[in-house]
This record gives C-alpha cells, sequence and structure tokens, in this order.
C-alpha cells in the first residue's frame, strides 16, 4: 500500500487515442425522445482540481481470485477519501477496456474531481478475457469490491448506505449489471458475504447492454464485422474461450448477460450518458437499458451528447473527447451523485439481510 498526504494531480484527461480500433465510418441518428440532448463544446471550461485535500491510497487488494490457467491473481484497488473526516458517500470506479484490460489507474483526474466534491473514491481492477474470464466473473469481482469496502468502511470513512457504481465503456455495462443483480446470488462470490453488494446508484457512460446488437447503429461493413465475429472479446466474455459462436446464435446466454434482464423495482436511480457519435458502442445500447428501467418503473436519466465520440477513444484527428470531461458533463454527474434520490434510499433496500426475497438466479 503507498499513501500520499494529499492528491495533487490536476484534472488535465488522458490524450484522445485510436489504437487501430475498428470504428464504425457512420453512426445512425437515434431516437432520443426521452434523453436530454446537451451539447457540450470542446472549447468549453474543463472540470478543476485542488479545491479539497485527498487521501490517496493504491494497490489495495481486495479480493483473490482465480486466474488464467487456474492460477490465483490478486485484485487491487486504489481509493481516494477527503481528509476533512467523517464519512462519506462511496463511489466504485469501473474502468473500460474493452473486457481485454482494466487499469484501475485510469482517469485519476477525473476521480479527483468527484472525490473533491466529498466523496470516497474507489477505483478497482477486474477480470476479463486475458484472464480467461466471462462477465459472470467480472461483475463478481465488482460486487466482490463494493463488499471489501463495506467491510472496511470505518477504516476507510465510508457511509456504507451510500454506494454508486460509475463505469464507462465495458465498466459502464459491469455497473449497470452491478445496479440490476442486487441480490443475486450467482454473481456474489468471495469473501465478506455478510456484507452486501447492493448499489443505491448507477453512472453508466457509454456501456452496452444487448452485447449481440453492440454494433446495430452502425453501418453495413461494421456490423457484419461483429455480428460474424465468433472469436472476438465480446464473445469470450459472454461464452468463455473456447466456445467460437456468432453472438446472434446463442439468444440465451446474450439474454443472460444483459442488464435488462434482471430488472425489478427495487433497483437503484441510473443516469446514462452516450455521444451521438460513437463509433465503438452504438448509441442505441444505453437508449435499450434507459427504456427497459423506465419500463419497470425504475428511474432513469439519459444524457446524448451531440456530436461526441466513444470518450478519448476516437478515430485519428477527432478532437471531441475534451467534451467529457467539461465542467458541464462532470457537473451533471457530480449533481446526480449528490442529489437526494439516492442518497436518501433506504437502508432496509440494501442490508444483506433483506436480500432473501430477491432470488432470481443467472441462466442460459
Amino acid at each position: 500500500m503507498n499513501t500520499a498526504a494529499a492528491a495533487t494531480a490536476d484534472c488535465d484527461s488522458p490524450p484522445p487515442f485510436s489504437a487501430g480500433y475498428p470504428f464504425a465510418t457512420s453512426v445512425a441518428t437515434g431516437d432520443n425522445r426521452t434523453s436530454r440532448v446537451i451539447r457540450p463544446e470542446a472549447t468549453e471550461p474543463q472540470m478543476q482540481c485542488g479545491a479539497r485535500d485527498l487521501t490517496l491510497r493504491t494497490d489495495i487488494t481486495y479480493a483473490t481470485v482465480e486466474g488464467a490457467g487456474g492460477q490465483p491473481r490478486e485484485l487491487k484497488l486504489d481509493i481516494q477519501t477527503p481528509r476533512t473526516g467523517g464519512r462519506h458517500p462511496l463511489v466504485v470506479y469501473v474502468p473500460g477496456g474493452g473486457f481485454i484490460r482494466a487499469d484501475k489507474t485510469s482517469f485519476l483526474g477525473k476521480r479527483t474531481h468527484i472525490a473533491e466534491q466529498g466523496y470516497v473514491v474507489a477505483s478497482i481492477e477486474y477480470r476479463t478475457t486475458l484472464d480467461e474470464a466471462t462477465y459472470v466473473d467480472g461483475v463478481a469481482d465488482v460486487k466482490a469490491a463494493i463488499r471489501f469496502l463495506r467491510a472496511h468502511a470505518t477504516e476507510f470513512g465510508i457511509d456504507s448506505r451510500n454506494v454508486a457504481a460509475y463505469g464507462e465503456s465495458a465498466g459502464g455495462y459491469l455497473a449497470s449489471m452491478v445496479g440490476t443483480t442486487g441480490g443475486v446470488q450467482a454473481f456474489d462470490q468471495g469473501g465478506n458475504l455478510d456484507e452486501s453488494s447492493r448499489v443505491q446508484a448507477v453512472v453508466n457512460w457509454f456501456g452496452a447492454s444487448d452485447l449481440s446488437r453492440i454494433a446495430s447503429d452502425f453501418d453495413p461493413a461494421t456490423r457484419a464485422f461483429y455480428e460474424n465475429s465468433v472469436d472476438n472479446a465480446l464473445v469470450k466474455y459472454v461464452l468463455g474461450p473456447d466456445n467460437p459462436t456468432r453472438l446472434l446464435d446463442v439468444p440465451d446466454a446474450v439474454a443472460a448477460a444483459n442488464p435488462a434482464t434482471y430488472i425489478d423495482r427495487r433497483d437503484p436511480p441510473f443516469v446514462h450518458f452516450h455521444g451521438t457519435r460513437d463509433g465503438v458502442i452504438s448509441p442505441s445500447q444505453t437508449l435499450l437499458l434507459h427504456h427497459a428501467l423506465r419500463a419497470k418503473g425504475v428511474t432513469s436519466t439519459r444524457f446524448v451528447l451531440k456530436n461526441a465520440g466513444h470518450g478519448n477513444l476516437v478515430p485519428d484527428g477527432v478532437t471531441t473527447a475534451p467534451m467529457w470531461t467539461t465542467s458541464q458533463v462532470m457537473g451533471l454527474v457530480t449533481g446526480f451523485l449528490g442529489s437526494s434520490g439516492w442518497q436518501a434510499w433506504s437502508a432496509s433496500d440494501f442490508v444483506a439481510g433483506s436480500e432473501a426475497d430477491r432470488s432470481r438466479r443467472v441462466s442460459g
């Protein structure tokens, strides 16, 4: 464990990158009638850091799990806490990485900005396809981190009644799965099982929901690339490393990996963000989940960023990445986290003993 007396990182964001990614060449116009369209500009003022002293602790092991080849692997997290004392709501940050990587050091500036608003922020590792893992393992890892943090609430100054999951891209998908699977025992694995893994809010930045339709808004060539693949990271994260099959041919397995499958009225409030020019995950993915949540009576808000891409993963020469870190957009995130809607969530909704009546299981 490394300890810093105070976080001094500025809010500069990582530069845009493309990494040879097969971006869609066109993205269909979506149905935004139930969403709020916002128009941030890359030249707008950016989020600011330095308003509050923080303590940053890194490389804290929260679980030991089975990794590639059956070998044990330690999963770690980094945690930032305000130095003002007392207990603070917890935000568990789930990084993206295409189900291939999960770098807990990502976006320190963004996490710092949120922590300075009065939150404990924990950024976590989780298992990916490089660990020969599936989505069940990834969801279980996020839940294990939440239980660990609740078990150590006094040590880290956490108000364990108020826990939010915040993820981007693959992390947004996992955060959404955590949000809708409260009480689903198949996803609660490992230690601290006397603690709850329920969350009281979900922030979903351009995460997928129906993994078989992730390219449904894209040009025919890109759509065919995804739909006909039998061995990409999506296939492996749903079916495992040794089951080369098109996701369109296994609807039951895809449904079991869809957060919409598990929705019920007790799920926490969600807020979704998606860019209209996202060439990595179709904007309709957050719309599908947004509509499914609302249909079951769950509070859900969706913001659509006009002309924004997939965070800082954008084609070479595209300059939209700073839209995501403007004061306007980050203010919507912290405004949601600071709303009374989720912080007033009843404690009886997440204590471990109250989950017995929700006995849904993973199928397919």
